[in-house]
């Protein structure tokens, strides 16, 4: 396991406590079937480096029905990350992929010009009470990535970095922290870690990349003296290197990256720097135009109105 840089300033520098520039908390969205929390974007904030999207569902148990599923639905100008603590689904998608989703395991979908997938229950857990907990989030592509051809590709937990010491340990999911690189490949610089600290680790929190944020999953953390409870998204300003201690046994997930090349219109599950582009692929999917999921053809998700 790589280690930790060292903390410097040391906890409790009070530039520390300056950096916080937004506290976000999730807003409850009904899918139809179960209810997630939506932390971005908000009217605060509307991505965090090319993180433009960021539900968290659970930790707990639901009964596997129908209503677990999520049909075939589409996307543009985007790359899903699904990360899971608890549970497992299975993704199907338009360029033929079928992948069984387990905790720790990451998969990356580029949509890029258009994609169609689906997320579902395996047959053999329906009707029965599952564990289920984790995050979905969205990265925006840069301008001259927006229309790159659909790609999907799955990392399972062994080949993802883990980085730590002294009570912290990080598993690096996607772009580079700490000295290393997840082996996910991206289309700008960015982070996205799964944290684990136990009661009085100390992280620091470094400025390699200008836009820093940390969604803290349980447990309380301090940021320069000041006390932060789990459920809320803590966006830094760009500067210096701060340090968080753990108050008590706590899970976080730190993500963040160079800014944007500008302003995304996001509608529905269309993301692009064009209005003109989210029109058109709205028309798209009502047409027919996308192309089928592999394996689930039947079944869709129709655009809102």
């Amino acid at each position: 396991m790589r280690p930790l840089p060292p903390t410097d300033p040391d906890f409790g520098d009070a530039r520390a406590a300056d950096l916080v520039e937004h506290i976000l908390l999730p807003r409850a969205r009904d899918l139809g079937g179960f209810t997630v929390g939506r932390v971005l974007p908000s009217a605060q904030r509307q991505m965090v480096g090319p993180f433009i999207f960021l539900d968290t569902f659970g930790p707990g148990e639901m009964l596997v029905t129908e209503k677990f599923d999520v049909r075939p639905h589409p996307h543009i100008g985007l790359a899903t990350v699904t990360y899971i603590n608890a549970g497992r689904l299975v993704h199907r998608d338009s360029v033929g992929s079928e992948q069984e989703i387990v905790p720790g395991d990451v998969n990356w979908m580029t949509a890029g010009k258009g994609i169609a997938h689906s997320e579902r229950a395996r047959p053999g857990d329906r009707g029965q009470m599952q564990p289920f907990g984790g995050f979905q989030t969205w990265v925006a592509l840069p301008r001259d990535h927006e229309e790159t051809a659909p790609t999907f590709f799955h990392h399972p937990k062994a080949a993802l970095p883990e980085i730590g010491a002294d009570g912290v340990s990080v598993r690096l999911i996607v772009g580079s922290l700490y000295g290393a690189r997840s082996p996910v490949e991206t289309f700008s610089e960015m982070f996205y870690a799964d944290v684990t600290m136990a009661a009085g680790a100390v992280l620091p929190v470094e400025s390699e990349h200008e836009e820093r944020a940390v969604f803290i999953l349980s447990g309380d953390v301090e940021v320069g003296g000041d006390r932060f409870a789990a459920g809320r998204l803590l966006v830094f300003r760009p500067g210096d290197r701060l340090a968080l201690r753990a108050v008590a046994d706590a899970r976080l997930m730190l993500l963040g990256g160079e800014p944007m090349d500008g302003p995304r219109h996001i509608w529905w599950n269309f993301v692009s720097s064009s209005k003109e582009r989210i029109a058109a692929a709205k028309a798209d999917w009502a047409a027919g135009r996308f192309d089928k999921v592999f394996g689930d053809e039947e079944e869709f998700v129709p655009a809102p109105g």
